[in-house]
């Protein structure tokens, strides 16, 4: 479990978090949404430390990771796996050898015990027979199947997965967020999404916050959402129904 309280932050005396609270569950994918510039990709990266607060604290659990020194981060962030916007694979090495590179850095493991770990994550994922292929030869999905596959490879305890269906076509996108609902449900983790597609939404929204304007407007669930009386919630979704409709249609 993460929990936030009262989370601010602020860059050039702007305010662009103001007194934000929320509590993310484990085995539930837990998204953050809002357009772009309402502040959800900055309370992301308060959440995994790549931004200090100015005020409020974040608990793994009962620990108190603001609190925390650098080494201290350090050895918690090993508790965490990161499912990137653009996938982040680096493009001068394998499959096999990116989805290794965790191991490489913070396990103790043997050459063996890696690969096996690898081979089983590339499994789960449903990538076969790519172990020596490059990410140039693959498509947007199978990148961001990989990717997800390093993303558990060291058997995290929180993932975190930034726009995870941002290029990909309308199936495809279906295909990543079962992926991440499962993975999130067999493995017990607590997943924070950062999003705006509203078909991730509807699908994998099992506990949404929503931040406009740097502050939490509503919390709830996808069963709860075309429900709200939350006018700024209302028009949120209306456009960006609205958008994937109008793609969807144009063939994109």
């Amino acid at each position: 479990m993460i929990r936030a309280e009262h989370i601010s932050k602020s860059f050039a005396g702007r305010r662009v978090l103001t007194d934000i609270s929320a509590i993310f569950e484990p085995g539930k994918t837990n998204l953050i949404i809002g357009k772009s510039g309402s502040g959800k990709t900055v309370f992301l990266k308060c959440l995994v430390g790549l931004l200090d607060v100015d005020e409020g604290e974040i608990y793994y659990n009962d620990v108190p990771f603001t609190r925390l020194d650098f080494r201290g981060k350090k050895e918690l962030r090993k508790q965490m796996g990161m499912l990137f916007q653009g996938s982040a694979l680096f493009d001068s090495m394998t499959v096999e050898e990116n989805v290794r590179f965790p191991l490489d850095m913070f396990s103790g493991m043997s050459h063996q015990e890696k690969i096996d770990r690898v081979n089983f994550c590339l499994d789960r994922v449903n990538i076969v027979d790519s172990n020596r292929l490059f990410p140039s030869e693959l498509s947007g999905g199978m990148k961001k199947r990989v990717a997800i596959a390093r993303a558990i490879v060291l058997k995290p305890k929180f993932l975190f997965c930034d726009e995870p269906n941002s290029g990909l076509d309308p199936k495809t996108s279906i295909v990543i967020d079962e992926l991440i609902r499962e993975i999130t449900s067999e493995l017990r983790m607590t997943t924070i999404v950062n999003t705006h597609d509203m078909n991730s939404v509807m699908e994998n929204g099992e506990k949404i916050i929503f931040i406009e304007e740097g502050e939490k407007c509503w919390e709830g669930n996808r069963n709860e959402i075309l429900k709200s009386d939350c006018s700024k919630l209302n028009d949120f979704v209306f456009a960006n129904s609205l958008a994937r409709q109008l793609k969807d249609s144009s063939g994109q």
